[in-house]
């Protein structure tokens, strides 16, 4: 009997072929945070920005992690970014499913909605971090400065937009220096960082005591890089 045949013959006794041979897959577990401080998951935002700009992502197996994510979620930070369609939260920082609590809306403004998204992450997420993520050449900002110094105005609802960003935008109009717009777009950042920081009961109160920090930071389009502002 040739050696195939005599090893076909003790696979039909019993034998388990070789492609039959598994490891039993482990049980899924809740996922866990990946930073236990806020200061912890400012350093993670950043060191994973630093990893897209230099066109390093971490290689991950996105289907790997499902059955666990399926049990919950815990992310370790909050982004309130701009609805633009060219800045991605989990591209830029280089994170995968899961870590990240995203809030979107056109001019990354504070809304009564977003405010409640970001205090449902803070109170039962336990998100340790909150980033209001402003980028260059922001359309949203552009068309405020516009509204505010020349009195255009915008079909349907886009108003609104405008009207609730200009409490931020308006006290840079009268302020000297070049390129408005960039500046109209940092202070944007800065009046909504500002608000989040004292938004009460929740927000306010986990920033006094240092569970939760509140920050700012601007995208670049060109480069991908993320620049914290105060």
């Amino acid at each position: 009997m040739c050696a195939i045949c005599a090893r076909a013959g003790r696979w039909r006794r019993g034998a388990a072929a070789p492609h039959d041979e598994r490891r039993a897959s482990p049980e899924p577990r809740p996922p866990v945070s990946a930073a236990a401080t806020p200061d912890e998951a400012l350093r993670l935002l950043m060191e994973g920005n630093a990893r897209y700009v230099a066109n390093n992502p971490t290689e991950r197996d996105y289907s790997a992690g499902r059955p666990s994510r399926a049990l919950g979620q815990a992310p370790f930070a909050a982004i309130l970014g701009c609805a633009d369609s060219r800045v991605l939260a989990e591209m830029a920082f280089d994170r995968g499913p899961g870590d990240l609590f995203v809030v979107r809306v056109a001019g990354n403004f504070v809304t009564e909605k977003g405010l409640g998204s970001l205090e449902f992450g803070a109170a039962m997420l336990g998100t340790k971090l909150i980033m209001v993520l402003g980028h260059t050449n922001c359309g949203a900002v552009d068309a405020t400065v516009k509204a505010l110094l020349n009195g255009e105005t915008y079909p349907g609802h886009i108003g609104h937009l405008v009207d609730s960003m200009a409490p931020g935008i308006r006290p840079v109009l009268d302020q000297p220096g070049e390129d408005l717009n960039h500046r109209a777009m940092l202070a944007n950042v800065r009046y909504n960082v500002n608000l989040l920081r004292t938004a009460q009961p929740i927000l306010a109160e986990r920033v006094a005591k240092g569970t939760l920090r509140v920050e700012g930071g601007v995208y670049d389009l060109e480069t991908g890089r993320v620049e914290l502002i105060t």
